[in-house]
């Protein structure tokens, strides 16, 4: 974002249900920046559909500043994406960012506003990201979105963002823009006490990372199993791939995890599993046979032990605590 202007005005749309720390991450670099140049170089104006106080995902309300209606002039919008995505009441912030567009301005989607612009048809032919929950379902739901795992992604006028505490990545990096400077948003996530990732860097949810796992031939076959979900193979084979004794192997999982191996790797196809029943339609059969189970009964005899439900109430138990918190946002 290149702009020969010497402030600009970032326009945040919130929608019922979004998520307060994305907006916070979002608002508070501007602000702090302000605070390090001494002059107000950068303005946050809150909207929404129809103006008033609108409820983040945790219950509190939020006061917005304009409805979309009245919304002042503006030099780059965002759209604070909810969780869930609502079946209905888009329509009206559905014309509103392609009047946006249409009148040049760049547009952001953070966590699941990057969904919001691709129903708009806003994304097609970007690049763009949305937490990993939600990869599979905007990959899937928008072909001509060019989905990826990256934290963010800034493609010519389009930024998106993962959610979360990612929008302190996306916006420090657009800090490195004219009117700002690199050392600006050096000196703003030395404030926020964060390291600046960058375009590059992906999400990662990743056992390795969690479990802090450091011992070369561990890695190795952790990286085996979360890359062969639907096609397992054996722990044998795992062995041979991450060059160590099976009985080596064995000790070390037990020692890093105090599971064996085989639950180890178990335990990731079902995480994947239950992703995808969450937060897809696909057929149980499908998902059995994307996480590698022979069948319906083999994937629910695994998961019901792990998650306390059988697959289809899982998703059933979901949707309707969905339906319920769409409910108390309306």
């Amino acid at each position: 974002m290149v702009s020969s202007k010497q402030s600009l005005v970032f326009g945040f749309v919130v929608v019922p249900n979004f998520s307060l720390i994305a907006l916070s991450a979002c608002v508070d670099p501007l602000r702090i920046a302000n605070g390090v140049l001494g002059r107000a170089t950068y303005r946050s104006v809150l909207l929404s559909v129809d103006g008033g106080l609108v409820a983040s995902s945790d219950g509190i309300q939020v006061m917005t500043q304009h409805s979309l209606a009245e919304a002042p002039p503006l030099d780059v919008v965002f759209v604070i994406g909810p969780n869930p995505i609502p079946s209905r009441g888009l329509r009206a912030l559905t014309l509103w960012l392609k009047k946006m567009a249409a009148q040049g301005l760049p547009l952001g989607g953070i966590d699941t506003g990057a969904y919001l612009m691709a129903q708009a048809g806003l994304l097609n032919g970007y690049r763009s990201t949305i937490h990993w929950e939600d990869h599979g379902a905007l990959a899937e739901q928008f072909p001509q979105v060019i989905v990826t795992q990256h934290f963010f992604e800034v493609d010519r006028d389009r930024y998106t963002c993962s959610g979360g505490v990612a929008p302190l990545d996306l916006m420090t990096y657009l800090l490195t823009q004219a009117p700002g400077s690199r050392q600006l948003a050096n000196e703003v996530a030395n404030l926020l006490v964060v390291e600046r990732r960058s375009l590059t860097d992906v999400q990662t949810v990743s056992i390795i990372h969690q479990e802090r796992v450091t011992h070369p031939a561990a890695v190795e076959a952790l990286r085996l199993m979360e890359a062969n979900v639907g096609e397992p193979l054996t722990i044998t084979e795992i062995a041979q791939f991450a060059g160590m004794p099976l009985r080596s192997l064995q000790r070390l999982f037990r020692q890093q995890f105090a599971k064996s191996a085989e639950r180890i790797y178990l335990d990731i196809r079902l995480s994947h599993a239950r992703i995808l029943v969450q937060r897809s339609d696909k057929s149980i059969r499908d998902i059995a046979l994307e996480t590698g189970f022979a069948s319906p009964s083999h994937l629910t005899a695994r998961y019901t032990p792990r998650f306390g439900a059988p697959p289809q109430k899982d998703r059933a138990n979901r949707q309707q605590g969905l339906a319920f918190k769409e409910r108390l946002a309306s």
